[in-house]
C-alpha cells in the first residue's frame, strides 16, 4: 500500500508525459510519412517507442532486451509472445527495431488515439476485428505475405488478451498457423516478457514502481520443413518457460 500510495504524484507526471510524447509524435509521422516515405516515418516510429520507454523512469522502472541468439534482417519474421500490458508493444517496438515489427492488432486501436493509431494504420500493421473471426482471415494473410515480400516482422500474441497477473493463458493456435501459410520462408521466434503487467498492476492508475521488465528472445524455428503442431508445441513452450510469474 506504501508503494501505490508513493506512486501517486510520479505516475501523474508520467501519464502527462506519455500523453504529449503521443501528440507530439503524431504530426510528426504524418509529415514523414507523406513528405518523406516509409524509411522516415519508420526512425519516427523507433523515436516514439524511445520516449515511451524512457517513460518509465519517472516511476523507477526499467526494460531490457536478452538476445539468446543473433537473429537475421534479410529474412520474414514471426514474433510470437506472451501478452501482459501496453509496454509490451512499446519495449517490442524499439528493442526489435531492426526487424521492423508490425503489428496483429483489434481494431480498436485503430481510432482516435494519437500517433498508435496512425502507426497501426500506415505503418505495415493490419488490424482484426476480434467481433468478426471471418475479417481476420484476409487480415492475417495480407500481413504473412507483407514480411514475406519485404523481410520484415509481425508480432503476434495467441493469447489473445492481456495477462492481468504475469501468468500465461492457453495459447490459440489459429493466427500463428495462417502467417506460417502464407510466409513459408519465415523463421518463428519465441519472445517471453517478464514483469510488464505490473506497470498496470492497480489498473490504470497509478502505475506501480520499480518494476524491471524484461524481453528474452529465443531461438528461432525455420517455418520451412517443420510440422506446425511440432513448430506451436516448441514455440509455446519455450515462451512459457522464460515467464517469471510472481
Amino acid at each position: 500500500m506504501m508503494n501505490k500510495f508513493i506512486s501517486y504524484p510520479f505516475s501523474l507526471v508520467a501519464y502527462g508525459l506519455f500523453f504529449l510524447v503521443l501528440c507530439l509524435f503524431h504530426p510528426v509521422q504524418y509529415l514523414c510519412y507523406n513528405l518523406l516515405g516509409y524509411k522516415a516515418h519508420k526512425r519516427s516510429v523507433d523515436l516514439l517507442n524511445f520516449c515511451l520507454l524512457r517513460i518509465l523512469w519517472i516511476t523507477f522502472s526499467t526494460a531490457k532486451v536478452e538476445m539468446q541468439t543473433d537473429l537475421p534482417t534479410d529474412k520474414p519474421i514471426i514474433f510470437v509472445a506472451n501478452h501482459q500490458g501496453l509496454y509490451d508493444i512499446i519495449g517490442i517496438g524499439w528493442f526489435l527495431r531492426k526487424f521492423h515489427p508490425k503489428y496483429v492488432s483489434k481494431v480498436e486501436l485503430g481510432k482516435r488515439i494519437p500517433s498508435v493509431s496512425y502507426n497501426l494504420n500506415y505503418g505495415g500493421s493490419v488490424l482484426i476485428d476480434r467481433k468478426d473471426p471471418k475479417q481476420a482471415l484476409p487480415a492475417l494473410k495480407k500481413m504473412a505475405e507483407y514480411i514475406e515480400a519485404n523481410h520484415r516482422s509481425t508480432v503476434i500474441f495467441p493469447e489473445g488478451t492481456r495477462s492481468k497477473n504475469g501468468k500465461p493463458r492457453a495459447f490459440a493456435s489459429n493466427g500463428v498457423k495462417i502467417l506460417c501459410k502464407y510466409a513459408p520462408n519465415a523463421l518463428v521466434v519465441p519472445v517471453s516478457i517478464n514483469d510488464s503487467w505490473k506497470v498496470f498492476r492497480y489498473g490504470n492508475f497509478p502505475l506501480g514502481i520499480g518494476n524491471h521488465l524484461t524481453f528474452t528472445v529465443h531461438p528461432p524455428i525455420e517455418v520451412k520443413g517443420c510440422d506446425f503442431t511440432f513448430l506451436f508445441e516448441q514455440t509455446e513452450k519455450a515462451v512459457v518457460e522464460g515467464i517469471r510469474v510472481g
